[in-house]
């Protein structure tokens, strides 16, 4: 056999330049990965636009998630079907549209729907964006790369509520989706010029269409989300629904598992965790990925249900964050070239326990300027994760699997993140009933301090010009307040101590990454 088609794989460069191409396919990525997160403190604004109530707006969330997550697993596939590029513009394309009619919906059940094809197309964006720059950077050059895709899995994360936040308070909750169009119209014009498919790609042919393992991974994934999104607000297992979602999301997945394995040509290859640099980083990241989804949705939760902030002010505390992430990503990466990388992960999840601990100590009366530090000292955590991971992963993964790899690593992660995120307001409702359990005991007139607060009240009641008869019932109130606050605020800081415990776990697990520097990446090369 001749050996020019290895030769020309070996020495193919992309026509224009790489950093270029990276912000060009970070941006699409960037937009979806907004997307996720902008909607979340719309809600109330959408439900009541569309006369529904709050529990029937969040299926425009799950909708989402549901079709995203799908995708997300088969996109390499879907790349090979219809060529990578083709298959990315698509994905652009038709989500920029499907935003457009999110935002012209006129009732919650348009709006589901909308979702749900956004969700469709926007899960290849993700997956193809990280392919395209595995093929456009050498391993030696990959961990600067990753640096840019980190502002769309990181940063966007954390931009998603505070912007949403501010166009709900000073707009109308449709130009969270028409903000995405001249964004993806930008994208499109973009990639479609500088994006090329390299002749690896270019002759890759498709697997065939795999009915049992897409209707499997189907299944199982959308049952899996729709049980994670909903299952706070459902009471988990106290439902029958939630039941049945698992019993699926169960079968669907050990179904899917078993029958990729023995399939001839499956839709999704498995053998991508073989590698054990691969095995280990989906490990990472999805640690990962459920603090970081977990704590950008708790802080703006507590922020505004608890201390009452606005939407904008909810999502400002995020702000501080990204600019931090962004700061230290260049650090990191020459951190990378000194250090080896599973020691900078480990640093990174010790950071991000420590962080997590600080933001345990939470008081009803806590600042603006503390929450601000609480979170940034959580994002500057983030930094030293997602590069050097995303690195690590697919340092010594074969070329052929780096489409099926990337697919999968998305995945994980944004399942995780969900499944972080379900963990997080599970345990803030388990935790208030506990602590209102224990705190109640001394919430009583049987407890001095409790009826000297109720003193303090009613003469603060009286000095400001009460009635002397209304002032006792009024105080008790306000001390009920207080009391409902301070178990709030206790439950928030057991979330946050229950997820500094998972990132301390995650620290010896990081031994299992290679023991490479970045420096060192350019001794790995990819089998053709």
């Amino acid at each position: 056999m001749s050996s020019a088609p290895a030769e020309v794989g070996a020495t193919w460069k992309p026509r224009y330049n790489p950093w270029l191409i990276a912000v060009s396919v970070t941006l699409a990525a960037f937009m979806e990965v907004l997307d996720t997160t902008i909607v979340n403190v719309a809600l109330p604004h959408i439900a009541g636009s569309l006369s529904a109530s709050n529990d029937e707006a969040t299926w425009a969330l799950t909708s989402y998630l549901v079709a995203n997550g799908i995708v997300l697993t088969i996109s390499g596939w879907l790349s090979d079907l219809f060529g990578r590029k083709r298959y990315f513009l698509i994905c652009i394309t038709m989500f920029t549209v499907f935003s457009f009619l999110c935002g012209t919906a006129t009732s919650l059940g348009e709006l589901i729907v909308f979702r749900l094809l956004q969700g469709f197309f926007g899960g290849g964006l993700q997956p193809n964006q990280q392919s395209i720059i595995l093929d456009t950077f050498p391993p030696a050059r990959r961990a600067a790369a990753f640096g840019v895709t980190a502002i769309a899995t990181i940063v966007a994360p954390v931009l998603g509520p505070t912007l949403g936040g501010i166009i709900t308070d000073q707009s109308t909750w449709r130009w969270i989706f028409f903000i995405n169009i001249p964004v993806g119209i930008l994208a499109v014009f973009l990639n479609a010029i500088l994006v090329e498919d390299p002749p690896w790609v270019k002759n890759r042919k498709s697997r065939g269409l795999d009915y049992i393992g897409l209707s499997l991974i189907t299944l199982g994934l959308g049952s899996l989300q729709i049980m994670m999104d909903r299952g706070t607000d459902d009471d988990w297992f106290g439902s029958p629904f939630i039941m049945l979602m698992a019993l699926l999301a169960f079968l669907g997945i050990a179904g899917a598992i078993g029958w990729l394995l023995i399939a001839k040509k499956p839709i999704v290859n498995l053998d991508v965790f073989k590698d054990r640099n691969f095995t280990a980083g989906c490990a990472m990241i999805a640690a990962m990925g459920s603090i970081l989804y977990a704590s950008a949705v708790v802080i703006p939760q507590l922020a505004q249900q608890v201390l009452g902030y606005t939407a904008t002010w909810a999502g400002l505390i995020l702000s501080p964050g990204g600019i931090v992430v962004i700061v230290l990503i260049p650090l990191v990466g020459r951190l990378m070239t000194i250090v080896q990388t599973r020691f900078v992960v480990a640093a990174g999840f010790l950071v991000m326990g420590f962080a997590l601990f600080f933001s345990s100590h939470l008081a009803p009366n806590i600042d603006f300027p503390t929450l601000v530090l609480m979170r940034s000292l959580q994002a500057a955590a983030l930094a030293f994760l997602f590069v050097p991971i995303s690195t690590t992963t697919y340092l010594s993964l074969p070329r052929e699997l780096s489409g099926d790899g990337a697919a999968l690593f998305s995945m994980v992660r944004n399942v995780s993140g969900s499944i972080g995120i379900s963990v997080a307001t599970s345990l803030v409702t388990e935790r208030s009933q506990i602590r209102q359990s224990y705190l109640s005991e001394w919430a009583s007139p049987f407890h001095q301090p409790y009826n000297a607060l109720v003193d303090q009240y009613e003469r603060a009641l009286t000095a400001t010009g009460h009635a002397a008869g209304s002032v006792h019932g009024m105080a008790v109130g306000k001390v009920y307040q207080d009391f409902q606050t301070q178990v709030a605020v206790l439950a928030y800081s057991d979330v946050f101590l229950f997820f500094s415990f998972v990132a301390f776990l995650a620290v010896p697990f990081c031994l299992l990454l290679s023991g490479k520097k970045a420096a060192d990446g350019e001794g790995a090369s990819h089998a053709d």
